[in-house]
């Protein structure tokens, strides 16, 4: 018996060797196979392009450069293809070995088969345009409701307006774009500004919220856009659009849905989280539309679905999109010294208000280099400024610098120091009449062709204009307002006309309170406005929480 057993155990060694060194063959000839293979791919072969960080390569195809450019990388990395792909053999032929006691083993791929599968490479054609492309990157669930049909219905009907917003779109989208595949948003959020503010950003909403995505002041401010005398980057192309994908992906990360997001962005965080807290202690669903909200909140969502739907099949609403290639609009260029916004222009041969579209931030007919640190021109007129501007000899670039009122004067006294007519600095400084310029405030005055320093950087960054009204003007015109009561007194001593008790009685109760608004603010470049709200328009003064 145990000679039996001796044997049986020599035999199943035996044929256990067999099997391993079968298997040891299989993988050498696999990968001799795959590098052989690889050796002989064309040097034409398409090969898809890697995506860049900002999503503009995305799903290119190129060709790949002649063999010989590459011939000292090429076996090393056919050498770690054929590396990877016989590792891969190896599993699968020690998989069949292990079930080799229960049967045959199963018969391995050639390396023909593997060769070619590794040369196969996923077409993707670019997109046309930018539409397209925007198209590709919707991720946001749709919306289906009666108010999003509206809405559709009242875009739908005025190609004029669409043909207005989507061609001031043209200058900003792509940027947009960019920046929402850098961070994974949805680009749905790049028709956003249609809603806000039709692309204009120089809109304005009665609660002063501005730019094309409509940040009040204080959410400005928290979002490090600077308002000064000098610019106000909530109109800046580039700022503005930063801060509000900043603010963007802060809400959805406290609230974990889109439209709420959205709803937030419009009508304020706290406003929804409370909407929120109250259906959830009434035991109700807290989804965009369950909640309790401001009609224009209720319409925000629906506007941008619209929208959306609109853009992702234009053709079944009858509406014409116009063009926009996929590619950058504009490109920055660095400017180094104070320049009159005129000049700037015109060095870079560009119409001076599409100079203002594309950098809508600077409040002054100057712009200073230590504030704005750079400029946006059309692609091809980027060039054009730098060699116009080595080429400008006129000396210095601004024609207006700022200058620090030493103590509190009239608008007439520190026009006559700074050697300006009155008319010209209060015009260029927006004083109105009978106000006093304060100590320490900044104006923007007339720069001499001596004055070789430009502004500096705290007062670019920081420059505020602080106004009071004259004491002396102020003080008469109370004396003469209290002679004429005492007259009128005197003149009808002991006469109460009819009504006078029920004026007395009204005086007695105050002035009537004004009731709380929630309607639409008008919006600078919007001409028409929908049944139910203003589908342009910037957010109601109840939603600049924000």
């Amino acid at each position: 018996m145990p000679h039996r057993l001796t044997a049986a155990l020599t035999r199943s060694r035996s044929l256990v060797q067999r099997l391993q060194n079968r298997a040891l063959a299989a993988v050498g000839a696999a990968a001799l196979g795959l590098l052989a293979g690889c050796a002989t791919v064309p040097s034409s072969a398409p090969v898809e392009a890697a995506p860049s960080s900002s999503g503009t390569a995305s799903g290119a195809v190129v060709s790949a450069p002649a063999a010989s450019t590459h011939a000292a990388a090429a076996p090393a990395a056919q050498g770690a293809a054929g590396t990877a792909q016989a590792a891969a053999a190896g599993a699968a032929v020690a998989s069949g070995t292990a079930a080799a006691a229960g049967g045959p083993l199963a018969p391995l791929a050639t390396a023909e088969s593997q060769a070619a599968a590794s040369r196969a490479v996923a077409t993707l054609q670019p997109p046309n345009d930018l539409w397209e492309r925007i198209r590709r990157g919707f991720a946001m669930p749709n919306l289906d409701t009666d108010l999003v049909r509206a809405q559709e219905q009242w875009y739908s009907t005025r190609p004029d307006y669409i043909q207005r917003m989507t061609e001031r779109s043209r200058k900003y989208l792509f940027h947009i774009v960019e920046e929402l595949e850098r961070r994974n948003m949805p680009t749905e959020l790049a028709l956003l500004p249609f809603i806000e503010s039709a692309f204009n950003p120089q809109a304005v909403s009665t609660a002063k919220a501005a730019g094309m995505w409509q940040f009040i002041p204080s959410t400005g401010r928290h979002f490090d856009l600077k308002q000064n005398l000098f610019r106000d980057d909530r109109r800046d192309v580039l700022a503005s659009t930063r801060a509000a994908l900043d603010y963007l992906q802060k809400l959805h990360g406290m609230f974990g849905d889109w439209h709420l997001a959205l709803a937030a962005y419009n009508w304020g965080e706290g406003s929804v989280g409370r909407a929120i807290a109250r259906n959830q202690k009434a035991g109700l669903a807290t989804g965009y539309t369950d909640l309790n909200m401001p009609n224009e909140t209720r319409h925000y969502v629906p506007k941008l679905q619209a929208v959306k739907n609109i853009v992702a099949n234009p053709d079944a609403f009858r509406v014409d999109l116009p063009g926009i290639a996929d590619h950058p609009y504009f490109q920055t260029v660095e400017i180094a010294r104070d320049i009159d916004v005129a000049l700037a222009a015109r060095l870079a041969d560009v119409k001076l208000e599409d100079f203002k579209a594309l950098n809508p931030s600077a409040n002054k007919p100057v712009i200073l280099a230590a504030g704005t640190g750079q400029i946006l021109l059309p692609w091809d007129n980027a060039t054009v400024f730098e060699r116009n501007l080595q080429a400008h000899d006129a000396g210095q670039l601004a024609t207006w610098t700022a200058w620090t009122a030493p103590a509190t004067l009239t608008v007439a006294a520190a026009a006559q120091r700074v050697g300006m007519s009155e008319s010209e600095f209060r015009t260029i400084n927006q004083i109105p009449p009978r106000m006093m310029i304060r100590a320490g405030s900044t104006v923007l005055v007339r720069r001499s062709p001596q004055q070789k320093n430009d502004v500096a950087e705290h007062v670019a960054d920081n420059a505020q204009l602080s106004l009071a009204p004259e004491a002396g003007k102020r003080t008469t015109a109370k004396g003469n307002t209290k002679a004429a009561a005492s007259k009128t007194k005197k003149a009808s001593a002991g006469k109460p006309g009819p009504g006078s008790g029920a004026q007395r009685q009204a005086a007695a109760k105050g002035p009537a309170k004004p009731q709380a608004r929630q309607g639409s603010s008008s919006q600078a470049s919007a001409k028409a406005t929908s049944p139910a709200s203003k589908p342009a328009a910037a957010q109601t003064d109840v939603a600049k929480a924000r």
